[in-house]
This record gives C-alpha cells, structure tokens and sequence, in this order.
C-alpha cells in the first residue's frame, strides 16, 4: 500500500509539472522537425519524450556563456536529446546534477597532465561538451543545433554527454559500465564491452572505416559513449557493425530503435 500511495503521489506531483511546464506545439513540432532521426519513434514513445523533456527542463538550470542568450527552442533542443536515452529508464540517473552550461560553439579548455616521470605536461583541449560528476555539464550550440544533420555520421554531442552522465551515475569515474541490477550482468556487460572495444581499437589502429567515431578508441569510457551515440541516431549501421553491443543497449536501454528503420 505505501508503494503504491508514493507511486500515486509521484504521479501527482509529475503531472502538475508536466501542466506547469507544459511545451507549446509549435515549439515542439519545430523541434521535432529539427531532427529527423525521430521520426522513427512511435507517437506513444514522442508523448512520453514531450513529457519527459518538461519534467527535465523543470529540474535543470541553463545558463548561456560567452554572450548566448539560452532561449526556450535551445533548452528544449537539450532536453529532447538528453531524454532519448532515458525514455524507459526515467530521470533518477540524471539527478546527480543540475546546470548545464551552453556555450555558443567549441570551448578550447587548458589541460595537464603528468607523465610517467613526473614532469607536467601543459596542453588545450577543444571540447564541443563535457560531462562532470556532480556537474555542470557542458555543451556547444552549435553542435547542440547541428544534431539532425550530424546524426549522418552518427554524432550527437547531446547523446554523448548524457551517456557520461548514465555512467558515472554509480558515483565512478567513466569507465563504460553504468549501474547494474547485479553482480551477474555487470559481469555479463564488462565482458561484452571489453571485447568490443579490443576489436574497435584494433579496427581503429587498422585505419578501418567505422561506424563509431574513432575517438572512442582513445578509452572505453569514450567507447561507450560514442557507442550510445550511434545506438540511437545510426541504429541499423551500429547493429549491423557490432550486433552483441548493440543487442546488450538495447537491453539496458529497452529500446530497439534499429528495428524501427525496417
């Protein structure tokens, strides 16, 4: 009975939300519009986007830097791809942060790291976004605005970032591997993901043309994100590429977006 009266007020407490926050057609039709890779998700599945996106942006903060003015068509262009890949897993996993910082294109940020000798290596790194434990999170517009079109080459910066976030929502670093129900599929999941990345990393040093973008040979943690990318923007090509990947996403995902380009 208690389970059931917090479901209920759950509901509730969501539903005024979704009122409060509701998203006007035109706005959510000119999103939609926006990225042409959802048409392949059912009416039902774009209802519960639109209902997730209002409950996403009702929870998160934007700012703008570098003079971006964040509007209601960029936060929504946000949200809408940050939900994708939480359609069946709901939002708890993204509650570890709030603000998420649009920068107007790529930031060049100033890195160092230390060698095996000690001696600190000064260097810049250009970044279109990152994703932090604890946040903020990280986003270039345009590359936020350019999603429709890059979901050509299987890129989504969006997708990428909040794929991050799935995976450190265990309170780990990035390593690929984001919570799971047991001990038993974490197992089941480290020896899949391993083996593709061997196999990618060998495809990559090979100078093969992949799917995935080769930066996901850089480390596994990369690997799974760039892997979640094509999961949902180039689902048929990243099936066909690495059908045990794609058939354990599909898994933790509950989703089979491949199969709705049939």
């Amino acid at each position: 009975m208690i389970v059931e009266w917090i479901a209920r007020m759950r509901a509730r407490r969501e539903q005024r939300i979704v009122q409060r926050r509701a998203i006007s057609d035109a706005l959510w039709f000119e999103t939609l519009a926006s990225l042409p890779f959802l048409a392949r998700w059912s009416q039902a599945d774009l209802a519960e986007l639109r209902r997730l996106s209002s409950l996403f942006l009702d929870e998160k903060e934007f700012s703008g830097a570098g003079g971006l003015e964040v509007t209601d068509a960029i936060a929504l262009r946000v949200a809408v791809q940050a939900c994708l890949p939480v359609l069946r897993i709901g939002l708890q996993p993204y509650r570890s942060f709030v603000g998420i910082v649009v920068h107007p294109d790529e930031v060049v940020a100033p890195r160092e790291v230390m060698d095996d000798d000690g001696v600190v290596h000064h260097y810049d790194e250009v970044l279109t976004g990152e994703a932090m434990g604890g946040g903020p999170l990280m986003l270039s517009w345009t590359d936020v605005r350019d999603a429709g079109e890059s979901a050509d080459w299987a890129y989504n910066v969006v997708i990428h970032e909040f794929a991050h976030v799935l995976d450190m929502a265990d309170g780990e670093e990035a390593d690929g591997v984001p919570p799971l129900p047991s001990a038993d599929q974490r197992r089941q999941w480290v020896a899949v993901l391993d083996a593709e990345y061997e196999t990618f990393c060998r495809w990559v040093d090979e100078g093969r043309d992949t799917v995935l973008d080769p930066y996901g040979a850089s480390e596994v943690g990369e690997f799974f994100a760039v892997a979640v990318e094509a999961f949902f923007v180039a689902s048929g090509d990243m099936r066909a590429e690495h059908p045990q990947l794609y058939t354990l996403f599909a898994d933790y995902f509950q989703q089979d977006p491949a199969a709705r380009e049939q």
